[in-house]
């Protein structure tokens, strides 16, 4: 019977090793929590990455299950994303860091000492938790509640772009769009807003309406490359968003998460009202937006 033992926990040993040298996925996990919703995480990192030389995002399968590549000195590091919502404001993170190439002494090596390989990693993510922790001092969401969208009658500017750069095709047109009003003689009637008319969360990508309020006459001119819109007032979840409003899409993923925890439905399509001027001042938590989640009828 001992010898049976025996052989049994030496073969148990064997497969165990095989398994974390061969079949294991990846060569190194790091843990921690961050006070964040996935889809804040999943943005901010992304953003961060794509500001990097030698990164390159490879996909998700959701915005808590994400991927991307990193080439330090000339090695592939895989950096695999797993976040896992644990309430309203915090949020569990695993990250799971593989190097194909040099995946099995990785493996050997990390149990006993602090390895090139590890210590890189470490660096990297202790890097990137201190850009998320960075980006939340910098921003502000705060749920209102049910309210409704404003009518309002608008001059706008079509566009496809992904969430990141909604903010640069807004001010890239934002003089175009002002110098319009004021050459055709029409009346301002509020802030600038963003209307959101298709959004593919998998891949970041939105097509919007960057629009001015107007009041509506009979003598409007046709203007290429703009057109004039009624916006109809209808129900919605709202939220205030303090910060730069390249990051107010924040707001946005706030607000899904307030209707799945209330069951309530809603169409993915945010509208955005712009009630600061970001000439005006330099501190980014003063800018404020209206953040409308349309509740579907």
């Amino acid at each position: 019977m001992g010898r049976k033992i025996g052989l049994f926990t030496v073969l148990l040993l064997i497969g165990s090793l095989c398994w974390y040298l061969f079949v294991k996925p990846y060569d190194y996990m790091v843990r921690f929590e961050v006070k964040a919703l996935p889809g804040t995480i999943n943005q901010t990192v992304k953003l961060w990455n794509n500001s990097l030389s030698g990164s390159r995002f490879v996909g998700q399968e959701n915005l808590g299950h994400f991927t991307y590549e990193m080439n330090h000195n000339d090695s592939i590091f895989t950096y695999e994303w797993k976040v896992e919502q644990i309430n309203d404001s915090l949020s569990k993170v695993h990250v799971y860091v593989s190097n194909p190439e040099n995946s099995i002494r990785n493996k050997l090596a990390i149990p006993f000492s602090a390895t090139p390989f590890k210590l890189r990693s470490d660096h990297t993510l202790k890097t990137t938790l201190m850009t998320i922790q960075e980006h939340l001092r910098r921003i502000k969401v705060s749920i209102v509640g049910e309210a409704d969208i404003p009518d309002t009658y608008c001059l706008c500017i079509p566009m496809k772009d992904t969430q990141r750069n909604k903010a640069n095709g807004m001010m890239k047109n934002y003089s175009f769009l002002g110098s319009m009003v004021l050459q055709n003689n029409m009346t301002l009637n509020g802030s600038p807003f963003v209307e959101i008319t298709d959004w593919e969360i998998a891949q970041d990508s939105i097509r919007f309406n960057f629009c001015n309020p107007i009041i509506k006459t009979d003598s409007l001119p046709e203007i290429e490359g703009v057109f004039y819109k009624q916006i109809k007032g209808r129900k919605a979840l709202k939220a205030i968003y303090n910060g730069n409003y390249i990051t107010s899409d924040r707001a946005w993923y706030a607000l899904l998460n307030h209707a799945d925890k209330n069951a309530i439905e809603v169409d993915t399509t945010p509208l955005e009202i712009f009630n600061s001027n970001p000439s005006m001042g330099s501190n980014e938590l003063n800018w404020e937006a209206e953040i409308y989640m349309p509740i579907k009828k």
